[in-house]
């Protein structure tokens, strides 16, 4: 992972706000067609740099973590531009990367309608090895890469890292964006394994 920041120091970046959860090492296509975001990828591509991604929270009830924003999660996950095309409706089509996680604990709006949010960027989770008692998570993260939209992704996940498990996986399951929310907020590796787990065997019908 790239873009790492080694102390948990505040900037200011701008924002995507989207109904939709990011988290690090997942991927996501988007329709690029507002002025404003237009504007936001072409200065990211020209200067290699990205964006932050936060959720609308949409009126639905989830964790606190500051107060950034009532609309806006309080936490988020920075973004790289990996892949861009111009769609067939002729639209801008880009691949963002989540990076790192941030805290989000003030926003405003600058000229062009474009959402600037004050962030700590936090340094990345240090690889972390998978337990052999992890690999129902190996498994079906292996099962959904076969799938073409997957693979139209172009992932390139390290199995020996199970953070990067464990997010890809979260990324790729069809869950709420809430509880998508709350994984990104979990701070401990044996929690994030533990949520995951619990989600697995409770569409698997176990539960």
């Amino acid at each position: 992972m790239t873009d790492s920041v080694d102390t948990p120091e505040t900037s200011e970046i701008p924002l995507f706000p989207l109904s939709g959860v990011l988290l690090p090492w997942g991927r996501m296509p988007l329709r690029i067609f507002e002025r404003r975001y237009l504007d936001l990828v072409r200065d990211c591509m020209r200067r290699d740099s990205g964006f932050g991604v936060v959720w609308i929270r949409r009126g639905e009830e989830v964790a606190q973590r500051g107060q950034a924003s009532p609309e806006l999660g309080d936490w988020g996950t920075y973004a790289r531009i990996v892949d861009w095309d111009q769609l067939k409706d002729g639209l801008l089509g880009i691949t963002i990367e989540g990076r790192q996680r941030f805290g989000l604990h003030a926003t405003r709006v600058a000229d062009g309608g474009l959402v600037m949010g004050e962030v700590s960027l936090e340094p990345p989770p240090a690889p972390a090895p998978v337990q052999a008692d992890w690999g129902a998570l190996v498994e079906v993260l292996q099962s959904l890469e076969t799938h073409p939209h997957v693979q139209r992704m172009g992932l390139s996940i390290d199995y020996d890292n199970a953070w990067q498990v464990c997010y890809a996986l979260a990324q790729l399951l069809p869950l709420e964006e809430s509880l998508k929310y709350s994984l990104l907020g979990l701070d401990e590796l044996p929690q994030l394994v533990a949520a995951l787990n619990e989600v697995l065997n409770r569409i698997s019908g176990e539960d």
